[in-house]
């Protein structure tokens, strides 16, 4: 495990769409290699609470409904990722969405390649969790958590033992909001339209790899660590 958490892992980027597993996958990254998740929305609220220059321009851009910019969102992570944490390699949650984005974190690490005779951050790995759509459907919307204990189940993959009752402590289980059918559907359309020019950007780059994401969740795991260690072999 020591070689694991002196590893140089680089910047990973996983895509997939909701219910695909990267928020489970990133949690292992993160144990596996103690590199830190580097979430916009993270960001974007610490900036906010402390009252940054950034942060006070974003919260007047939100108040009047509009969306954060492409300007400030990037000079947020390129702050974040100067960080002592980051040395080793940080994974990227909710950036890039778009391909401009994309361009704008290769040009900022190809500045760091140049600066650094010896970096230890290089090009993105970029990671697609390609899930069958159908598939998706069935994990997301029969997803079912006590609101007691907190325990996950899946009616069509791990169901209680009685139906819609949890088993460790009999309380009626619920579904999330997000988790509806009417919920999940524009979300998952409104995914493919955003990151569809994303992964096409790392596509042409050569750097796009796509792994079955319906396979079992140990599975996946495994085969990301992989990835991640060939890429640094």
């Amino acid at each position: 495990m020591a070689q694991e958490t002196s590893r140089d892992v680089g910047p990973v980027v996983l895509l997939g769409p909701p219910g695909a597993g990267k928020g489970t996958q990133a949690k292992r990254i993160m144990e596996r290699y103690k590199i830190p998740q580097v979430s916009t929305g993270d960001i974007l609220r610490y900036n906010v609470a402390q009252g940054t220059e950034l942060g006070v321009a974003a919260k007047a851009v939100m108040a009047r409904g509009e969306l954060v910019s492409d300007d400030l969102v990037c000079e947020m992570v390129r702050l974040r990722l100067k960080q002592p944490d980051c040395k080793r390699g940080y994974i990227l949650d909710g950036f890039p969405r778009t391909a401009a984005q994309a361009e704008w974190l290769d040009a900022l690490l190809e500045n760091e390649l140049f600066d650094n005779p010896r970096p230890t951050r290089a090009w993105p790995i970029v990671i697609r969790l390609e899930v069958d759509y159908n598939q998706l459907l069935l994990r997301i919307t029969g997803r079912r958590s006590c609101p007691t204990c907190g325990r996950i189940y899946n009616v069509h993959f791990q169901p209680p033992q009685v139906d819609e009752i949890c088993d460790v402590n009999g309380t009626k289980l619920v579904t999330r909001n997000d988790d509806r059918l009417e919920v999940i559907q524009p979300r998952l359309a409104a995914y493919q339209e955003q990151t569809t020019p994303v992964a096409e950007y790392y596509q042409r780059t050569g750097r796009l790899i796509s792994i079955n994401g319906d396979r079992p969740m140990d599975e996946v795991t495994q085969q990301i660590f992989r990835i991640l260690e060939d890429h640094h072999a």
